[in-house]
């Protein structure tokens, strides 16, 4: 994940991402669980098809929390680790994973606030775990790049000049 947009997904990544928010979704008893990145991209959906377009829902919650991001600096905190939308019908959930992504939790009145809020908490520390994983693997894979291009173009220069 070193760049804005770069995603590299193993398989068993994808699978503990998957894993971790069913197990939300039945603890909570909400009823959809998405990953969505700052960039505004859907990463994963879990549960409940919606019936919105993904692209702009994915778009309009990343504004949505760089938006609240700018208004908790204003306050004088530094974040806004969660938000809650709530509707008639359907309420909203946002939470924070590993300052990359937006978990985003869809629920109705079959649960509650305060339950999806509790159960959140585990799956959030899941969660960042699994991502600041997968950014450290990024980077180190990075840096194994840059130092073997470094090297191989040292190499060539040398061959170039003789030395």
């Amino acid at each position: 994940m070193a760049g804005a947009t770069s995603w590299s997904f193993r398989e068993e990544d994808s699978q503990r991402i998957t894993g971790i928010l069913k197990d939300f979704l039945q603890a909570s008893r909400a009823r959809t669980a998405l990953i969505v990145d700052r960039n505004g991209q859907m990463i994963a959906t879990v549960g409940e098809e919606t019936a919105f377009d993904p692209l702009a829902f994915a778009s309009l919650t990343a504004a949505d929390f760089s938006a609240n991001d700018q208004l908790a600096r204003l306050i004088g905190e530094p974040e806004f680790g969660s938000l809650f939308h709530q509707g008639e019908k359907d309420s909203m959930f946002l939470a924070d994973i590993a300052r990359r992504v937006i978990l985003v939790v869809l629920f109705d009145k079959q649960t509650t606030l305060g339950l999806v809020k509790l159960r959140v908490k585990s799956a959030v520390g899941s969660l960042n775990h699994v991502f600041i994983e997968m950014q450290a693997r990024e980077e180190a894979g990075a840096d194994r790049v840059e130092t073997g291009f470094v090297g191989e173009a040292e190499d060539e220069i040398d061959r170039l000049f003789g030395e």
